[in-house]
């Protein structure tokens, strides 16, 4: 399956909920969500009763879409997270929070997760002082995060910064904006974790 090259906020719809793929319009009144719009397609104001199946279905596509991954990558995650200590779908979280895209966006240099996947691919990014150019990466506490310090990388983050600092930065992390740097304080509980999503459906749909 390739990659999804098509409108952000179609995702959004179909699942009912913002998925926060387009950055700053997101938070804004056109978007679609706010809007009220209808799921996409002929039949998309009909609200037919899900089967338990389709309500497991629904909470996998969220998150997957959310985090901006195709179905291969999203099933090598669960397996990930299944392998390791701890419950499974809080573990698939916290794998999925800890991607270096992920926190790239959620420390403010990149406006949404696709555009801080591209900006890491791009080799703006710098983890532990070495460059981090892949951005499914797992990092861990103590590790730390930062704009590449020539001019371009820290004017494209500089725009975005003020922003996600009026939002509020997760408490699992700190962020030096001065030096265009955050590191991760610690592993974040399932309270601490954004996705409002039912994690344990997407257990039971993986374990048929």
């Amino acid at each position: 399956m390739g990659r999804y090259t098509g409108p952000a906020c179609k995702l959004c719809r179909r699942e009912g909920m913002k998925l926060f793929l387009k950055g700053d319009r997101c938070y804004m009144a056109k978007c679609a969500i706010e809007q009220g719009k209808s799921p996409p397609g002929v039949h998309g104001q009909r609200r037919s009763k899900l089967s338990d199946y389709g309500v497991q279905l629904r909470e996998k596509q969220k998150l997957r879409r959310m985090y901006g991954m195709n179905e291969e990558q999203f099933r090598n995650f669960f397996a990930r997270s299944l392998r390791g200590h701890g419950v499974t779908g809080e573990k698939l979280l916290q794998n999925l929070e800890l991607r270096l895209d992920n926190l790239v966006y959620r420390l403010g240099f990149a406006p949404s997760r696709r555009a801080a996947r591209q900006f890491v691919t791009h080799g703006h990014i710098n983890v532990n002082n070495r460059a981090g150019t892949i951005p499914s990466m797992i990092l861990k506490a103590g590790d730390s995060v930062a704009v590449k310090s020539d001019e371009h990388s820290r004017k494209y983050s500089a725009a975005f910064i003020e922003t996600a600092i009026s939002r509020g930065i997760a408490g699992w992390l700190s962020l030096d904006k001065e030096k265009f740097s955050g590191s991760i304080l610690k592993i974040p509980t399932r309270e601490e974790l954004a996705p409002t999503v039912n994690e344990q459906l997407i257990v039971e749909l993986y374990s048929k």
